[in-house]
């Protein structure tokens, strides 16, 4: 029964950490970081107990879309978290957050679906979803990264010191970071895909080809990028349209067939 609540705790702990960021943009203090901090680690410990509950059972791992999705946004949560302890992310923290409580109004309301797998029985394809996982994240932290990068350009260029944009962090110390969670990211999902060539027997099968091809091309998105930006100096919109295009084709990669195959193929039969 306490294991039932917790996605709804969590789902107010998210809204909570989101509103008191929004409602104190402008403030000109800024918002009540420790208030935001603890309304958000609660939601994100209660996302990770009702997490180990929902995917690890007694008979396997449960890795349906639903769990899939909800373990990406606690990754993604807890990473702009911890990040935000050092470097100001004020833009990003009511997205992130809005993002897992949708989640967990999903999970709330959407009825519990079962795939299950066994990965205890296969440690290398184990390790192969881990990398794949933690690579996902920090694309997508990255890609968050560069909106926030767009936005403090775009008020430097317009000279808009209004209050709220006095607690931005500098320009280069934000697209710096973003590049080298860029960097840590492409590195590790290059990993993904060697290992998945080498050790995955059936890497070129029919239902996993498409995901394999996207992903791959997804990997060259952001390597391209990675050489542009250190030889060429490649930044501003150029940067932000190759990271979102590379962050579109391995959501598709990722999510796109199996959005297909559990819930429109599901329902249809």
């Amino acid at each position: 029964m306490v294991v039932e609540l917790l996605p709804g705790v969590a789902l107010v702990g998210y809204l909570l950490a989101t509103g008191l960021v929004l409602s104190r943009l402008v403030h000109p203090q800024g918002p009540d970081y420790k208030l935001v901090f603890s309304a958000a680690v609660m939601a994100i410990v209660c996302h990770m107990l009702f997490l180990a509950d929902s995917v690890f059972a007694d008979s396997g791992q449960n890795f349906s879309l639903l769990n899939v999705i909800s373990l990406v946004c606690w990754l993604i949560s807890t990473a702009i978290t911890i990040t935000a302890l050092r470097t100001p992310t004020v833009l990003l923290l009511p997205i992130v957050y809005g993002f897992s409580a949708l989640t967990q109004l999903a999970v709330l309301w959407l009825p519990a679906e079962v795939q299950m797998q066994h990965f205890e029985h296969n440690p290398i394809l184990l390790m192969h979803i881990i990398m794949a996982f933690v690579a996902y994240t920090l694309l997508i932290v990255a890609t968050l990264h560069s909106l926030q990068v767009h936005y403090i350009s775009k008020k430097l260029k317009q000279k808009d010191f209004m209050l709220g944009n006095q607690f931005l962090p500098p320009l280069l110390q934000v697209e710096r970071l973003q590049f080298r969670v860029l960097l840590l990211g492409t590195l590790l999902l290059g990993l993904t895909l060697f290992s998945g060539a080498a050790f995955t027997d059936n890497w070129l099968a029919a239902h996993n080809l498409h995901k394999n091809i996207l992903s791959s091309v997804a990997f060259l998105v952001f390597a391209v990028l990675l050489w542009g930006h250190a030889q060429r100096g490649w930044r501003g919109r150029l940067a932000i349209a190759l990271t979102f295009t590379g962050s579109l084709l391995l959501t598709l990669a990722y999510f796109g067939s199996r959005f297909v195959r559990e819930v429109i193929l599901g329902r249809l039969g």
